[in-house]
């Protein structure tokens, strides 16, 4: 008698799969957010000391 092994396919069609998807895509999207955020501050305190400086 011949034994089948049962192959699951690692696909995005059952929850655990489509969450650890959504999660990993979320995590790079909070990643790049963060990063925006970070180059927007240093933006501002360099147009902070420009705006000082020129007053002065």
């Amino acid at each position: 008698m011949k034994t089948t092994k049962t192959i699951s396919v690692m696909g995005r069609n059952n929850p655990k799969n489509i969450k650890a998807h959504n999660d990993k895509l979320h995590k790079e999207q909070a990643k790049a957010k963060a990063k925006k955020n970070a180059r927007a501050e240093k933006l501002k305190e360099i147009q902070r000391k420009f705006n000082e400086s020129s007053s002065n």
